[in-house]
């Protein structure tokens, strides 16, 4: 049978590691392991992360674009659009500050110490310097283009990407040819992504090997505990954060929604795509909690687009679990530019496969880290990505829910009973 990606990245995680740790504890100091093997170790895994950094500026550039072309016709829905639009922001800047409080609190990663792991030179450890609010924000504006795509300055190529993105909404229909461009171009990309992360396997296998060599008890320990934290917190998000929202704002009752969304969460956890759980959703939305299909219809692709309160949580817990094991914790005066970096990159990038691990790439990008830490990100990924899916999918009906509510588009039938959601589940 033939085995999915995420298999085989965990087989080659094992593998990478198993290798590694025999030749630093049966094979220490034996010329061919020590220069061959983990040369060539180096070699592949260095490769693989430069594929990496490779499609991070263009990918942000037209992933951005596309996404702001792709969401012009909100304004035609008015107030529904406004409220809709501001509820997925709010709940993203709140999941944003909530992450980086939990990681600044817990610190994951701190005992990891994989510093030693990288070989002398190969990656330059800078620490995150933030100015202050204002010449951050002057600074998103660049002066010349061509250096800040050269540079990979994040913050002024997602400046560029807005303002790209609303020239051609402003040209109407005759930024027609520049939308099939970019769509075009967004589908390449996509592309390369598929064609890069298929050779994750081989890349976090040779990324392994080189941990392996170095690792420490303390290290399994501390990537044991940066899942444990992304998942409780998913969890909280859903179990708890989610339905007190809707029960304060709507008068549905935290344990009427948790019922009405079952389904919805079984479904995102066994698929990991908000993209295919949209049909899930809008059934919730509509035959559960008595959502009309006009709000339902507009606010759900939306939110699948944009409303990434699960994947900020993880990409802020991932970026503070490889800045403390590298040994360059983030001080709280970068978490501003931290946060507001990971709310544009959700919103505008939200729609691209695995987008997780290749945000989570960006982010270790403009912070100056070392991108090996992506290795391990991406070997979890698929048990954080579960729980991201299923936190941004009950958002989206937790907001439509609420906006609902506040049009009065919600049916005034009370909310599916017990014996009614018993005889949906059982067909």
């Amino acid at each position: 049978m033939k085995k999915s990606l995420s298999s085989k990245i965990f087989i080659g995680l094992f593998a990478g590691l198993l290798i590694g740790t025999a030749i630093q504890y049966m094979f220490n100091g034996i010329a061919f392991f020590d220069s061959f093997i983990l040369g060539a170790a180096e070699g592949v895994g260095g490769m693989f992360v430069s594929l990496i950094k490779l499609l991070v500026v263009p990918l942000v550039y037209v992933s951005i674009v596309c996404g702001i072309v792709e969401l012009k016709d909100i304004a035609s829905f008015g107030r529904l659009g406004g409220k809709t639009f501001a509820l997925y922001l709010i709940n993203t800047i709140i999941a944003i500050a909530a992450a980086l409080t939990v990681g600044m609190i817990f610190a994951p990663g701190a005992d990891a110490n994989l510093a030693g792991t990288i070989a002398a030179g190969t990656v330059e450890l800078k620490a995150t310097e933030t100015p202050d609010i204002f010449s951050l924000i002057t600074n998103i504006v660049p002066s010349n283009p061509i250096q800040a795509f050269a540079s990979g300055d994040m913050l002024q190529i997602i400046f560029m990407a807005i303002l790209t993105g609303l020239a051609i909404q402003a040209l109407d229909h005759r930024g027609g040819p520049a939308i099939k461009t970019f769509k075009v171009a967004n589908e390449i990309m996509m592309k390369l992504i598929s064609l890069v992360m298929s050779l994750a396997p081989y890349g976090v296998f040779a990324l392994m090997i080189q941990l392996g060599a170095t690792l420490d008890a303390n290290t399994l320990m501390s990537v044991a505990g940066y899942v444990a934290l992304v998942i409780a917190m998913l969890v909280f998000w859903i179990f708890v954060f989610y339905p007190i929202m809707v029960g304060l704002t709507t008068g549905i009752s935290p344990k009427t929604f948790l019922r009405a969304v079952r389904e919805q969460i079984l479904f995102s956890l066994s698929t990991a795509s908000s993209n295919a759980t949209i049909p899930v959703t809008m059934r919730t939305l509509t035959e559960k909690l008595n959502v009309s299909k006009s709000v339902a219809g507009f606010g759900v692709p939306l939110g699948a687009t944009m409303n990434m309160s699960g994947v900020s949580i993880y990409i802020a817990l991932a970026a503070i679990f490889v800045a403390n094991a590298f040994g360059q914790p983030i001080n709280s005066a970068d978490l501003f530019t931290l946060g507001f970096t990971i709310l544009l990159l959700s919103i505008g990038a939200g729609g691209v496969p695995g987008g997780g691990v290749v945000m989570v790439g960006v982010i270790l990008h403009q912070l100056g880290l070392p991108p090996e830490g992506l290795a391990i990100v991406a070997a979890v990924d698929r048990i954080n990505d579960m729980f991201c899916t299923s936190s941004n999918v009950v958002g989206d009906t937790a907001v439509n829910t609420i906006v609902a509510k506040s049009e009065g588009e919600i049916a005034e039938t009370e909310v599916e009973d017990e014996a009614t959601f018993a005889q949906t589940m059982r067909n």
